[in-house]
């Protein structure tokens, strides 16, 4: 607020300068936004700061199905801030400090829709452009189980044994306070407390022995790489945990529920033995393996899908072949390298199925082209083919033509092209953005550079036209 000025008329002329710069100086600080600015989900992140790393203390009982958590967050104003906010879902904050220092806080409802919910915290003294800060905040609630934009559970799962978490697009805000938009990647710790005989899992690496005190099981772990937030997991069950060993001597950890049926268990098992050949075989497609680790988390209660959980994708009930090289192949196309926004999920899941298909063929499957050809097959009247990939809509966010029509898209790319530009692209697609974000545009350019040729028609036709391609 400025205060009033009181002068002489002596002194006014002297005063005017000071005047005229005041209210630039008070109003230097300003609210940071409560939305990140994507056109899908525009509830969903924030401005005004990024972080750089996460680190949770959550403690679950899947008696009660209640979560506590402890979420210190560092992260650094991008802009000077009188308050910020942070995505929180479902769940009540009881404190939240600054620097260490008490900080105002309130929790602003989801929208009529039910989607979204911002912790909103004022900051004193405020934060300036450029200062980095640490922010505590503490919280709890029961989660239950939470459902994205078409009605799918996701977030943080609860079940009677344990809990599957699987944030995609923006759930990570039912577990932990975050700033729930792709492009603002970070590091996280995870220190996660369950009964006795319960394990729990999440990205990266296992820190230490677990250690258990008065029936309760403490599980520490780290992600050193940068990781999108709905990239995060935190799944909690009964699991039987095996080992293998990647290119590299890299680690791969992969957790079995135990009460999976037989047949599940077996062709679980059977495809996750691949994983190390298929790691090396993706390597010679996209460059070298992006992270510290891999693995599987396999569950036998259900979401009804898979998600690329950074370095330890989940898999609800089985973990067939396809879908492993699918997830797998997300770890550097999604994972890695990831969509500034949800329009452009096509560069994920498009790609993730193209490298599926890629596997396929080399097991002595159907030839790309051949894949191809059965997609192409679809009548021009189905409609397949009326979801663009290149925008599909918040609705039809995983619509099949986001996967098969943008896989078919890189196999067109691929004829036109020639497969020495086309592989080029790919690896360089890989390597040249590792840990950034990306646009359609971006690869468009990227394709005309390798390739040397113009290629707008081409990607309106098969990226943007809500219609069928017949030319290009």
């Amino acid at each position: 607020m400025r205060r009033p000025l009181v002068a002489t008329a002596v002194a006014m002329a002297l005063t005017v300068p000071l005047l005229a710069a005041t209210p630039a100086l008070a109003d230097r600080y300003d609210p940071g936004s409560t939305s990140g600015g994507d056109p899908y989900f525009p509830a969903a992140g924030n401005g005004g700061y990024d972080v750089s790393h996460y680190d949770l203390g959550l403690s679950y009982d899947p008696a009660t199905g209640r979560l506590d958590g402890t979420a210190v967050i560092s992260l650094t104003a991008t802009a000077d801030l009188d308050s910020f906010s942070l995505d929180l879902r479902g769940l009540t904050a009881t404190s939240v400090l600054v620097d260490g220092k008490k900080a105002g806080f309130q929790q602003l409802p989801p929208p009529e829709d039910g989607r979204g919910g911002e912790l909103v915290v004022t900051t004193r003294p405020k934060l300036k452009a450029g200062s980095t800060h640490t922010v505590t905040v503490v919280y709890g609630g029961v989660p239950g189980k939470p459902e994205d934009i078409e009605g799918a559970n996701y977030g943080f799962v609860s079940f009677a044994d344990g809990a599957l978490v699987a944030n995609e697009p923006e759930g990570a805000s039912t577990w932990y306070p975050v700033n729930d938009v792709p492009t603002d990647k970070a590091t996280y710790d995870f220190r996660i407390t369950v009964p006795e005989g319960k394990t729990a899992i999440a990205n990266g690496e296992l820190v230490g022995t677990p250690t258990t005190s008065g029936g309760r099981t403490t599980f520490v772990w780290r992600a050193t790489d940068p990781m999108a937030s709905y990239l995060s997991t935190a799944s909690i069950g009964d699991y039987t945990m095996t080992t293998q060993v990647g290119p590299r001597g890299m680690p791969i950890y992969n957790f079995l529920e135990r009460d999976l049926t037989a047949s599940r268990r077996a062709t679980s098992e059977a495809s996750l033995a691949l994983q190390p050949q298929m790691i090396a075989f993706f390597e010679g497609v996209y460059g070298p393996y992006p992270f510290t680790s891999f693995g599987a988390i396999v569950d036998d209660d259900s979401v009804g899908y898979a998600l690329e959980t950074q370095t330890r994708p989940v898999y609800s009930r089985s973990a067939t072949e396809g879908t492993v090289a699918h997830e797998l192949a997300h770890q550097w196309v999604g994972n890695s390298v990831t969509p500034e926004q949800w329009t452009d999920i096509w560069l994920n899941e498009g790609f993730a199925t193209y490298s599926e298909w890629l596997w396929s063929e080399s097991r002595g499957g159907d030839t790309v082209q051949e894949q191809f050809d059965a997609v192409y097959a679809t009548p021009a009247d189905d409609e397949f083919w009326t979801t663009p990939p290149g925008d599909p809509s918040p609705e039809t966010l995983f619509a099949a033509a986001t996967y098969d029509r943008g896989a078919a898209a890189l196999q067109a790319l691929r004829v036109a092209i020639g497969d020495p530009a086309f592989f080029a692209v790919l690896r360089a697609w890989a390597t040249e953005n590792a840990d950034g974000n990306v646009t359609t545009a971006d690869f468009v350019a990227l394709s005309e550079r390798i390739s040397g040729q113009q290629l707008d028609a081409f990607f309106q036709a098969w990226i943007y036209a809500p219609v069928k391609p017949t030319t290009w």
